[in-house]
């Protein structure tokens, strides 16, 4: 998923980072938006988007937390992850998996969103990221540009990994999740049972089931 700012940070920042350069991106469902268009007119040498179900612009199945097990270690020039970061209940190894994944002196785009923006799930929503976050989360990187989403509450970075690259230990980092509404290590079973987050869900899932079948009936 990208918006149009997503699209605009996109181009802007990785317009010469493509030619001749191998381009994963994660989480590749085009819902609302994508970057693939426009990054395969720059000529990557290949292009792969990955998702956790069919639909377009994905080519390949593959949960973020297996990107290392399904690719290897470096083996990407550029690591796209628009929209996704927020929607993984195990951010930590996400994230693992999107550095290793990418080469060393490779590039990463990452847009996800902030505190104040709308429960979402797609099909789940877990956690909001700051500037600050996004800082130490990629303090083992180079960080060339950071802005916040002026559209809606959200953060947009382009990092670039370090050919000799030694990953940051963030283990007991607290990050702020929407389901126990605080900064929390991780989410538990007990979480996630939570009667106020399961009725969030529930309302939010009820609500794309009844425009589908507005849809169908205008059809």
């Amino acid at each position: 998923m990208c918006d149009i700012d997503c699209i605009i940070f996109g181009v802007k920042n990785l317009l010469n980072d493509i030619k001749g350069k191998r381009v994963l991106e994660v989480g590749s469902e085009d819902i609302n938006g994508s970057l693939r268009t426009v990054i395969e007119a720059l000529t990557p040498k290949e292009y792969v988007g990955v998702d956790i179900r069919k639909g377009p612009g994905v080519d390949i199945l593959c949960n973020v937390d297996s990107l290392v097990k399904t690719f290897g270690e470096e083996k990407f020039d550029v690591v796209i992850a628009n929209e996704l970061l927020e929607h993984v209940r195990d951010w930590k190894t996400a994230v693992s998996n999107i550095k290793r994944v990418c080469k060393g002196g490779g590039s990463i785009l990452i847009t996800t969103r902030s505190y104040g923006f709308k429960y979402h799930a797609f099909p789940y929503d877990f956690w909001r990221y700051e500037i600050e976050d996004i800082k130490r989360i990629f303090s083992d990187c180079e960080i060339t540009s950071l802005e916040r989403d002026t559209s809606a509450p959200g953060i947009l970075l382009k990092t670039k990994k370090p050919k000799k690259f030694y990953e940051a230990d963030l283990n007991n980092y607290e990050l702020y999740s929407i389901v126990a509404d605080k900064r929390i290590k991780e989410l538990t079973s007990r979480d996630l049972k939570n009667i106020k987050f399961r009725y969030r869900t529930f309302k939010v899932k009820f609500r794309a089931l009844l425009a589908k079948q507005f849809n169908r009936v205008f059809e």
